[in-house]
């Protein structure tokens, strides 16, 4: 049995930048990857558009993720690759220590600390997830398998390319099919608004005169051995298909960009408090888990992001919080519930202390123009010329104004219109 101060397990943008801001508090975390090599998915990301808020450079994902590797390595800080927690042991038992269980190359793996900082990403959904029927065909790919094949392994999957949903790395991956010289036939979203960034929607799409189908889902693959094509239908405002719009179109590859969803089994195999609205952990304004004492969680596990930035923010802040805890021990607090009010979806942390400025990310359930963001309780808003659930939202509260919930539950916030 090894033990450390924290074990941080995902090596990914958010572990790595954790194991760093650790290390520069002068604790000694060790990061457990199951892949190959630490880094993660911004390594298979060969187009810019890293780095501009953390770093104030446009990089492409593999210069960005580099940049991190080099000052993990010049720290000394100890990880282990090929290695797959299978179980988070949380005992009062044995508090404050944790015990990780995982298997590597080198055998059974063994580790304990105090601190879990957990940042293990998030998974793509599947053709079953979203309802699509018919054969198991070959020539189906999630946008993040496609990107690999591609960015990795300088394979092209197919030439006729059907994208279904609009995710940030759909939208990518079809100006990647283009410039390959694949014809990139439609991509379908459901919902009457895009889901990835408006400028993946203007320079990934619009600029390469790729079709995008709203209001429209596929229901059906076609095909005998390897896609052939696929079926839409148009949906009303409800999201129910409407009988007799179904369209045929003929593709001999599809690809999956409908979303990711927090990896979050083994945090629920503990029995931490879960979030419908993020698929993802309940925490406080320090990342916490609210339920479990020396449990963190940041990145993709935590909530989706848009900008890797806010990962990497996010990771540094779990650090920060659990360097407090190591060094300070348990302090009780009292806390503030976040309350979700008109066209907001989830916001990120869900409970606050009140005690420091609060990071809070956000996203709106529909397109809103000339819109405030308003905290009913502090009397404070932020103006936006557009919202949009393709875009996280991000903002500061001070401490300061946070002095006036003293005595309430909860701070309201929701959006109104100008």
């Amino acid at each position: 049995m090894t033990r450390y101060d924290a074990v941080i397990i995902g090596g990914g943008p958010a572990g790595l930048s954790a194991a760093l801001k650790l290390r520069e508090k002068g604790f000694n975390p060790l990061v457990i990857e199951s892949g190959d090599r630490i880094g993660g998915i911004p390594f298979q990301c060969i187009h810019p558009g890293f780095g501009l808020h953390y770093l104030g450079e446009d990089l492409t994902g593999t210069e960005f993720i580099q940049r991190i590797i080099d000052k993990v390595e010049d720290q000394g800080i100890e990880y282990r690759i090929r290695s797959h927690v299978v179980k988070i042991i949380y005992s009062k038992n044995r508090y404050p220590y944790k015990m990780i269980e995982a298997i590597s190359p080198h055998g059974f793996l063994e580790v304990e600390a105090p601190i879990i900082i957990y940042t293990a990403g998030a998974r793509e959904r599947t053709l079953f997830e979203i309802g699509v029927t018919g054969r198991r065909l070959s020539g189906v790919f999630t946008a993040g398998e496609a990107q690999a094949y591609m960015d990795v392994y300088g394979i092209l999957p197919g030439s006729r390319i059907v994208i279904i949903g609009s995710g940030d790395v759909g939208l990518i991956m079809a100006r990647r099919f283009a410039l390959e010289g694949a014809k990139v036939e439609a991509v379908i979203e459901m919902m009457p608004w895009p889901g990835g960034l408006t400028r993946n929607i203007v320079q990934c799409l619009m600029d390469y005169d790729i079709p995008l189908l709203l209001g429209r889902m596929a229901i059906r693959l076609e095909g005998k051995r390897r896609v052939e094509g696929v079926i839409t239908i148009r949906v009303d405002e409800d999201l129910k298909p409407i009988p007799g719009s179904e369209e045929y179109i003929e593709c001999d590859t599809v690809v999956v960009s409908a979303g990711l969803i927090p990896n979050v089994r083994l945090l629920e195999e503990m029995g931490l408090a879960m979030d419908p609205s993020t698929r993802g952990p309940i925490v406080d304004d320090y990342l916490e888990s609210i339920t479990h004492h020396g449990i963190f969680i940041a990145g993709n596990s935590l909530v989706v992001n848009d900008l890797v930035d806010y990962v990497v923010e996010q990771g540094e802040s779990a650090a920060e919080s659990a360097s407090i805890l190591l060094s300070e021990g348990v302090k009780p607090r009292s806390y503030v519930r976040i309350a979700r009010g008109r066209n907001i979806r989830f916001a990120i942390p869900q409970y606050i202390s009140c005690e420091r400025d609060v990071v809070l990310y956000m996203r709106v359930q529909k397109p809103e123009y000339d819109v405030r963001i308003c905290f009913e309780e502090i009397s404070k808003e932020f103006r936006y010329p557009v919202v949009r659930p393709g875009e996280m939202i991000r903002l500061i509260l001070r401490k300061d104004d946070l002095t006036f919930l003293k005595g309430l539950d909860r701070l309201s916030v929701e959006v109104r219109r100008i």
